[in-house]
C-alpha cells in the first residue's frame, strides 16, 4: 500500500484496515497479514512504558520504535505519530522532527488537531511527506479536554469538528483520524471529505479503523472502553503458556534430551 492507495480505497469504498505496532517481533507477524498499515502511535508511552498519558514520550523514543517496526516489516505502509509538542515550536524544530521520522522508516507522520497546524501540515506536504491528521479526542490535548472524553458532541462542537476535517483537507492531510467521536458525526465529517477517515471510536460509517495492538489481541486487560473489541484472550493465552513453562521447569520436564546439545 502507499499513499495513493488511501484515495482509492476511499474511492472504491473498500474500508481501510490500520493497527498500531512499537517493535519488530510483532511487526514482522502483522507483515504476513493483510492489514493495510501501521501507526507508530505515541500511545507506546502508555501501552509500553506504562505512562498514564501519550505526554512524555520523545522523539527520540519514537523514532527508535518506528525503526524497530520497519525492520520487522520492509514493506508496509507505516505513520509515524509525531510526539506531545515536537511539532509546536516552530517549523525548523518540527521539520527536524519529520525528518527523524521519516529517516527512521516512516512512510508519512501523524499530528493531532487543526488549530495553529494548518501552516505547518502544508508545509510538511509541500516537502514532500505525507500526513495524516488526527481529530475528535486528541490525546496530547488531554489536559485541555479535562480527560479522556468523548469529542464533537452537539451541533457546536461537531460544526467545529467538521470545519476543522475540512481545513486539514485544504491543507494538504492525505487522511484522517477521528478519535471518540458521535457515530452520526463521523459520519457527516466522512461524506464531507475527499480524503479517508479512519475511525477509533467513531462508528462504522468511517473509511477505515485503527485499533491498538494489544487491545484487539485482549492483552491489555485493564483498559476496555466501549469500543475495543477484542479477537482473542490474549493475557489468558500468554498466562497459560508462562505456568506450563514454570511447571514444567520445576519438575524438571524442560528442556528434555532432544531440547539438549550432545
Amino acid at each position: 500500500m502507499n499513499v495513493q492507495d488511501f484515495q482509492k480505497k476511499k474511492h472504491d469504498a473498500v474500508p481501510i484496515s490500520m493497527v498500531t505496532c512499537y517493535d519488530s517481533w510483532s511487526a514482522a507477524l502483522i507483515a504476513e497479514t493483510e492489514i493495510d498499515c501501521v501507526l507508530v502511535g505515541d500511545s507506546l508511552a502508555m501501552v509500553m512504558y506504562g505512562h498514564d498519558s501519550t505526554l512524555p514520550v520523545s522523539v527520540q523514543t519514537m523514532a527508535a520504535h518506528t525503526a524497530a517496526v520497519r525492520r520487522g516489516m520492509p514493506e508496509k505502509f507505516i505513520i509515524g505519530d509525531l510526539p506531545f509538542l515536537s511539532y509546536r515550536k516552530g517549523v525548523e524544530v518540527a521539520m527536524s522532527n519529520v525528518g527523524k521520522l521519516m529517516s527512521a522508516g516512516a512512510n508519512a507522520v501523524k499530528l493531532e488537531g487543526a488549530a495553529g497546524n494548518l501552516e505547518l501540515v502544508h508545509h510538511i506536504v509541500e516537502s514532500g511527506v505525507p500526513v495524516m491528521g488526527h481529530l475528535g479526542l486528541t490525546p496530547q490535548s488531554v489536559h485541555q479536554l479535562g480527560g479522556f472524553k468523548v469529542q464533537g458532541r452537539g451541533e457546536q462542537a461537531a460544526d467545529k469538528l467538521k470545519k476543522q476535517a475540512l481545513e486539514l483537507e485544504r491543507a494538504g492531510c492525505f487522511a484522517l483520524v477521528l478519535e471518540a467521536v458521535p457515530a452520526e458525526v463521523a459520519a457527516d465529517v466522512t461524506q464531507a471529505l475527499g480524503i479517508p477517515t479512519i475511525g477509533i471510536g467513531a462508528g462504522p460509517d468511517v473509511d477505515g479503523q485503527v485499533l491498538v495492538l494489544q487491545d484487539l489481541l485482549g492483552v491489555n486487560t485493564s483498559f476496555r472502553p466501549k469500543f475495543v473489541r477484542t479477537w482473542m484472550d490474549g493475557s489468558t493465552l500468554i498466562r497459560d503458556a508462562l505456568q506450563a513453562y514454570h511447571r514444567d521447569v520445576t519438575s524438571g520436564q524442560f528442556p528434555n534430551g532432544q531440547e539438549s546439545y550432545r
